[in-house]
C-alpha cells in the first residue's frame, strides 16, 4: 500500500479540479487522510460488503471526494462501501480535495474466497444395502469443518448431529439419508439411500478382472472372482463345454474367495473353450461366462531383436493411472489414448509418469521380444533415494496369440515381499470422482477398508486428482498389495525400502549401483524374466516377453508427502544394453 500527499498552490489546485471535474471550494488548510496504520490491508470475503471510511483532518464543509478502481469513479462521499465479486486483491485510490490542497490514499482490500464445507464420501451409485440388524458405519469427510454445524436425518428425522453416524435397523425397508455441513460462509450437503435386507433381499454380486484369456496350450490360467458379497451358504460348480469340472484347490480365504470359486484350467487345443461358474444359495442362483484361448507353442510368435531394434520401449498400451497429486498436472488428456500419447512422449524425453496411489499402471511394449537369459533382462528407471521408495509391481506378458496387443495372461515378477505377511494378490481398489474442485479423492476396497487420496493444495493445485480420461464417476483397480513401509521417524515421514524386485525402489541389489541417489535424480532397477510366476506362485518358465506393466503396489499416504505413487522414466530391454 502506498499513501501520496502533495500540497499544490491555487492555480494546480484550479487546474486539477478542471481536469478532474472535482470543483475547488474555499478551505483554510489542505486536507489529510488518516488510515489505520501504516500499511493497513483489508480482508473481507467474497460478496461481503466492506465499508471503508478513512478519517479527513481539515476536510470543511465543501470538500471533494472521489474513489477511483483501475481509473473508474466509483464513489463521491467521504465513505464508500466495496462488494468483491471474485477473489483476488483490488486497489482503491481515494482522493480529498480544497482549494487549500489534496490528499490521496491507495488502499488496498483483499478478497478472500468463501470457505463453504464440502463433503467427500464415498456412497455406492446406487445406495447402500446392510443386512437387517448389522452396523452401516458412515465417516465422511470434510473440508473447512471447523466451527461448523453437522445433521443426519433419516427419512426426515434427525438422527445425529456429529461428523460421524453409525446406522442399524431391524426393520427391511429404504431409508433416505441426508447429511448437512452449515459454517458461517455455506451449507454442503449429500443425500443417499440405505437398503436394510433380510439375507433373502441381498443381492448376490460377484466381480471379475475379465472373461475373456489367451494362453498358450500347456499353460494354465486361474479363472476366479476378486469380490463377492451376498454368498451366504453359496456353493460353487464348474463346467467346460457343459461338462462339469472340480474346481482348483487354491486357497483364497485370505482375500475372503472360497476355493471353490476358483478355476486353474489348462488348455490341451488350439481351440476356444467355454466355461460357466455357477453359484447356489439358498435364494437362487447366479452363473458367469467365460471364454479360453488355446494359443500355439511357445515361440509362434517370437520376434527376435536385430541390429536395428531399440532398448526402448515403442509403444504405450495402457496408461491407467490411479488419483494422485501429479495426476491432471500440467497435461490434459480427456481420453485414454491421448494419456497413451502423453506418456510415449514423457518417456521420449526422459520425464516421468506418475501412477498415482494403489493399482495404478502403465503398460509399454517394444520392437522385438525380450530374451530370457537367466540374468537381469528388463531395466525400468524411477527417481528413489534412500527411505523414498515407491514400489511398482512389474507384470510380464508374451503375445501368446500373435495379435500384437497385450490382451494375454500377466505373469508377476516375484519380488521379496511374494507371499510375506500383508501381501497378497487380488486386491481391489474403487476410487470415486470428487464432486468438487480441490477435493480429495475417496476410495474403498475389496477387504472393507476406506480412505482418501489427499489433496495437497501446497504443492499441487489443478482441480482435479482424479484421471480426467476415465469417463465413469469410479473405477476399480485390481493387483498385488504390499505391505505399507510408510512410518514417521521424528518429524520426517520416510517411505522405507524394499529388498529386491520392484520398480521404483531404493534396493542395495537390483540397481546394480552402489550409488545412494542423494539428489533424488534418475536410478533404475533391474528385473529377471526368470522371476515370472502364476497365480499360485510357480515358475511361469518365459524363454521371452513382448509386453510390461508397472502398476503401484502399495496403498498408503504420509499428510506432509501425499499418496505412495511409483514414478516411471521409462522401460528398456536390458539385454540390448548390458551385451552393446
Amino acid at each position: 500500500m502506498k499513501i501520496f500527499r502533495t500540497l499544490l498552490t491555487l492555480t494546480a489546485l484550479v487546474a486539477l479540479a478542471s481536469c478532474t471535474g472535482i470543483e475547488s471550494v474555499t478551505s483554510p488548510e489542505p486536507p489529510k487522510i488518516v488510515l489505520e496504520g501504516d500499511e493497513p490491508i483489508y480482508r473481507v470475503k467474497v460478496g461481503e460488503p466492506l465499508t471503508l471510511s478513512p478519517t479527513v483532518q481539515n476536510a470543511g464543509d465543501d470538500a471533494a471526494y472521489r474513489w477511483t478502481i483501475d481509473g473508474k469513479v466509483v464513489g463521491t462521499d467521504p465513505q464508500y462501501t466495496y462488494v468483491g465479486e471474485e477473489a483476488g486483491q483490488v486497489y482503491i485510490m481515494f482522493e480529498v480535495v480544497n482549494d487549500a490542497g489534496q490528499d490521496q490514499a491507495e488502499m488496498m482490500v483483499e478478497v478472500m474466497p468463501l470457505n463453504a464445507p464440502v463433503i467427500t464420501l464415498a456412497v455406492p451409485e446406487d445406495g447402500y444395502s446392510v443386512l437387517v440388524g448389522t452396523e452401516l458405519v458412515l465417516e465422511p469427510s470434510v473440508d473447512n469443518a471447523e466451527g461448523a454445524s453437522f445433521m443426519w436425518t433419516v427419512d426426515g428425522q434427525e438422527v445425529a448431529t456429529t461428523q460421524n453416524y453409525t446406522f442399524s435397523s431391524d426393520t427391511p425397508g429404504e431409508y433416505a439419508f441426508r447429511f448437512s455441513v452449515t459454517n458461517e460462509d455455506g451449507e454442503d450437503y449429500v443425500e443417499f439411500s440405505v437398503f436394510v435386507k433380510t439375507e433373502a433381499q441381498m443381492d448376490f454380486v460377484w466381480s471379475f478382472e475379465q472373461r475373456e484369456y489367451n494362453v498358450t496350450v500347456g499353460r494354465t490360467v486361474y479363472i476366479r472372482p476378486y469380490y463377492i458379497e451376498g454368498a451366504f451358504d453359496a456353493t460353487y460348480s464348474w463346467t467346460v463345454d457343459g461338462e462339469a469340472v472340480e474346481p482348483s484347490d487354491v486357497d483364497l480365504t485370505c482375500a475372503g474367495i472360497e476355493p471353490a470359486a476358483l478355476l486353474a484350467f489348462t488348455p490341451e487345443e488350439e481351440r476356444t473353450y467355454d466355461i460357466c461358474l455357477t453359484m447356489t444359495n439358498s435364494y437362487g442362483t447366479s452363473s458367469a461366462s467365460f471364454k479360453v484361448n488355446g494359443c500355439p507353442q511357445e515361440g509362434t510368435y517370437r520376434r527376435t531383436a536385430s541390429a536395428n531394434s531399440s532398448a526402448e520401449c515403442n509403444k504405450v498400451y495402457e496408461f491407467l493411472a490411479a488419483p494422485g497429486q501429479f495426476i491432471n498436472e500440467r497435461y490434459t488428456a480427456l481420453t485414454s489414448e491421448e494419456a497413451c500419447a502423453y506418456a510415449e512422449e514423457r518417456f521420449a524425453s526422459d520425464a516421468f509418469i506418475s501412477l498415482g496411489a494403489f493399482g495404478g499402471y502403465v503398460v509399454v511394449g517394444f520392437d522385438h521380444s525380450i530374451e530370457n537369459d537367466g540374468g537381469y533382462n528388463i531395466r525400468i528407471e524411477g527417481n528413489s533415494f534412500t527411505n523414498s521408495s515407491e514400489p511398482g509391481i512389474v507384470w510380464v506378458m508374451q503375445d501368446e496369440n500373435g495379435n500384437g496387443l497385450p490382451d494375454d495372461t500377466w505373469y508377476e515378477l516375484k519380488g521379496s515381499e511374494y507371499g510375506a505377511e500383508g501381501s497378497h494378490l487380488d486386491y481391489a481398489v474403487t476410487y470415486y470422482r470428487p464432486s468438487a474442485p480441490g477435493q480429495p479423492v475417496a476410495w474403498t476396497d475389496n477387504e472393507g477398508g476406506s480412505g482418501e487420496i489427499d489433496y495437497l493444495s501446497s504443492f499441487h493445485r489443478q482441480d482435479y486428482y482424479y484421471p480426467l480420461w476415465v469417463s465413469g464417476d469410479s473405477y476399480t483397480v485390481v493387483g498385488r498389495k504390499l505391505k505399507s513401509r510408510t512410518v514417521q521417524n521424528g518429524s520426517i515421514w520416510e517411505n522405507q525400502d524394499y529388498d529386491w524386485g520392484y520398480a521404483d525402489n531404493f534396493s542395495t541389489s537390483d540397481r546394480l549401483t552402489g550409488d545412494g541417489n542423494s539428489g533424488g535424480g534418475v536410478n533404475a532397477n533391474h528385473f529377471k524374466i526368470d522371476n515370472a510366476v502364476t497365480f499360485d506362485g510357480r515358475p511361469a518358465n518365459l524363454a521371452y516377453i513382448d509386453f510390461v506393466k508397472i502398476q503401484t503396489g502399495v496403498q498408503a499416504k504420509a499428510p506432509s508427502i501425499g499418496e505412495v505413487s511409483t514414478e516411471v522414466y521409462g522401460v528398456s530391454d536390458y539385454n540390448l544394453i548390458k551385451n552393446n
